[in-house]
């Protein structure tokens, strides 16, 4: 019981799909329609959705919030960067340990805002400014951002740079541990790939009970300029 009521507190939703009308589904029901109130008031923030259609896959997904690390992490214990022959892709798996290792990212949002009132991540920064690095007082105010970023970028091409989509597969292989599938399940299987999730979310959601977009940074990492008419 005692993990039921952390539920809100390590996944952002419990989406359970099912058939109302196909055996392979009872357990999914059944343990849903015992589970629900309990849930809910154990998780009154938390959104628990039933979705049922005709002949459905019965599931239970949830969101993990996986990071560039984590998938790289993921790639190299599951040996997933390889070349075409099939052996490992020694100068891919070097610069994934590079960019998970190597990078001083505290550094690298700090220097982001180097330059007063200008931020290089800008969601728009192509539109509004794009030769920003041609400016000689932003680049010199943004020579330590430009020199990381320069480094995480270069990783970044080496890192994607593996045969027939290696890395958005491995991505999105990655993501499909979100999703359990529950074809014929009973109702133990049920309560059991509920917890699952319930452990994946609280090590990659959240941090001692805190969401990790929660915890406070030791500086502003994120600021937008008002309107210059105000």
């Amino acid at each position: 019981m005692s993990w039921k009521a952390g539920l809100s507190r390590s996944l952002p939703a419990l989406r359970i799909f099912a058939c109302t009308e196909s055996p392979s589904s009872k357990g999914v029901m059944k343990w849903f329609e015992n589970n629900y109130e309990t849930l809910q008031r154990l998780n009154p923030t938390l959104p628990i959705l039933l979705r049922t259609t005709q002949n459905a896959m019965p599931a239970v997904t949830t969101e993990i919030n996986f990071t560039t690390e984590d998938l790289l992490h993921y790639m190299i214990q599951g040996n997933k960067f390889k070349n075409e022959d099939g052996s490992p892709a020694v100068d891919r798996i070097d610069a994934a340990t590079q960019y998970m290792n190597n990078i001083d990212w505290k550094k690298l949002a700090y220097e982001r805002f180097a330059s007063p009132g200008f931020d290089p991540e800008h969601p728009y920064i192509k539109d509004v400014d794009p030769d920003w690095k041609s400016d000689p007082v932003k680049s010199h105010d943004l020579r330590e951002y430009i020199e990381i970023k320069d480094k995480v970028d270069t990783l970044l091409e080496v890192i994607k740079s593996g045969p027939d989509d290696e890395y958005r597969k491995a991505e999105n292989s990655l993501l499909m541990c979100q999703r359990v599938d529950l074809w014929c399940a009973g109702e133990d299987e049920v309560e059991s790939a509920v917890r699952h999730l319930y452990m994946l979310g609280k090590r990659f959601n959240g941090i001692d009970g805190a969401w990790k977009s929660d915890i406070k940074p030791d500086f502003i990492t994120e600021f937008y300029p008002g309107a210059s008419d105000f």
